[in-house]
């Protein structure tokens, strides 16, 4: 039989505060996403944030492109502020963040963090004078900074040198191996220089982003064994769909199971008129199934086979999903420890009451050709058989009783 194999230690990295939202050394590792709204839509981007946040997105990057996206940031933290959301927001900028964080100090003074990548911070000799522009004005405005390199956009001079370089060499590199030490150099040269320039370490998150699972695990472990600066994950340009949520999925959790990544987001590509909120529900769920952290209940469900021809299983399991996401914001404030239940829907006969008995609450709803019953245990107990038309009904009420009893006032009273 082969030993569990637990993950390594979480790597040693410092701290970084954003906006109370605290990044690295030691501390649980943080959720984000980002706004696709245009910023200066001050209404739908506050919206858009608001809903990421409820759904659980502890920092929120939202788009600094230009005047009239970063006149309207103050405007979209005081919405943000007058319906009680305290989520940090976080800059991205391109090109002329320097100007635009200069022309408008209520933009730089509301934002939490700047994101900025040294690729793309400016062409040839206006690179370094303007990085060191965001950087100061970082400084004068106690913000931390993540310098975020890209695959897409690399820093070309760095790339071009090392290209050289390595085609004079006695036994070259692949091409490959060249961009991922260009990328690795990029990142850490340039939070060197911000150090140097006089940004604290402990603001400084720094990530490298590719679109391939492969590249962004090598990089990753590079930069992680040559530095302990806060690390930010995740692919870029993920995908659409099952390919995104697998692809990021693998990356990352190859890296956390190594202890590598202080912060993670999903960049996925949503379906048209999807929800955004998405990203946030699959970090959330990577993070809990790798059991790193708990955000809301667990729902195990049967997948279903020629046993259970019925629905009733399937829909009463998303009911309940749906159920828990929507009531998460509450719960959490009534119900606190509510993260740890257990529920389990399963859909006959064969492995539901085993199933339902492990989960807190639990139900073995009937399967094809099977007694038109279905048991409900309770920490491990059956407690009742519900019948009929409403069994879906009454097992959603059953759940509500078991949090209040458990979880509730009069828990708490004893």
């Amino acid at each position: 039989m082969y030993p569990l194999v637990a993950p390594l230690a979480r790597r040693a990295s410092v701290a970084v505060d954003v906006g109370g939202v605290r990044i690295g050394g030691g501390a649980p590792i943080v959720v984000q996403s980002m706004t696709n709204t245009d910023t200066a839509d001050v209404a739908g981007t506050a919206a858009q944030v608001r809903d990421l946040a409820r759904a659980g997105s502890e920092l929120v990057r939202i788009t600094v492109d230009r005047d009239e996206a970063a006149a309207a940031v103050p405007k979209i933290r005081d919405r943000l502020d007058a319906w009680g959301v305290t989520v940090p927001l976080i800059g991205d900028f391109h090109y002329i963040g320097h100007k635009l964080l200069a022309d408008h100090p209520a933009c730089a003074a509301a934002l939490a963090k700047y994101r900025i990548n040294p690729g793309n911070v400016g062409f040839k000799d206006k690179r370094d004078r303007q990085f060191a522009a965001i950087v100061e004005l970082a400084i004068r405005h106690g913000k931390p900074v993540r310098i975020g390199v890209n695959w897409g956009s690399l820093d070309q001079d760095l790339l071009t040198r090392l290209m050289d370089e390595n085609a004079a060499a006695g036994a070259p590199l692949s091409a490959r191996a060249v961009m991922h030490e260009a990328m690795v150099r990029s990142a850490l040269l340039s939070a060197e220089t911000a150090e140097e320039i006089g940004l604290p370490r402990d603001r400084i998150v720094i990530s490298a982003k590719v679109s391939q699972i492969q590249d962004l695990v090598k990089v990753s472990c590079e930069i992680a064994a040559r530095s302990d600066y806060a690390l930010h994950l995740g692919l870029t340009e993920a995908g659409m769909g099952s390919k995104g949520l697998v692809a990021s999925s693998a990356a990352m959790a190859l890296l956390l199971q190594q202890g590598i990544g202080d912060t993670i987001r999903y960049s996925l590509t949503p379906e048209p008129g999807g929800d955004r909120t998405k990203e946030v529900i699959a970090a959330q769920e990577l993070l809990q199934t790798m059991g790193f952290r708990t955000f809301a209940p667990i729902v195990a469900a049967c997948p279903g086979c020629g046993r259970t021809t019925s629905t009733v299983f399937q829909e009463l399991a998303h009911d309940i999903q749906a159920l828990i996401r929507e009531s998460m914001p509450e719960w959490k404030a009534k119900y606190p420890g509510v993260e740890a239940l257990n529920v389990a829907v399963m859909g006959c006969i064969v492995n539901g009451p085993g199933e339902s008995k492990h989960a807190d609450i639990g139900i073995s709803l009937p399967g094809t050709g099977e007694s038109p019953s279905a048991p409900v245990f309770v920490d491990g107990h059956k407690t009742v058989t519900l019948k009929g038309p409403a069994i879906a009904a009454e097992f959603k009420a059953l759940v509500a009783d078991y949090i209040e009893t458990r979880w509730g006032a009069g828990r708490r009273g004893v």
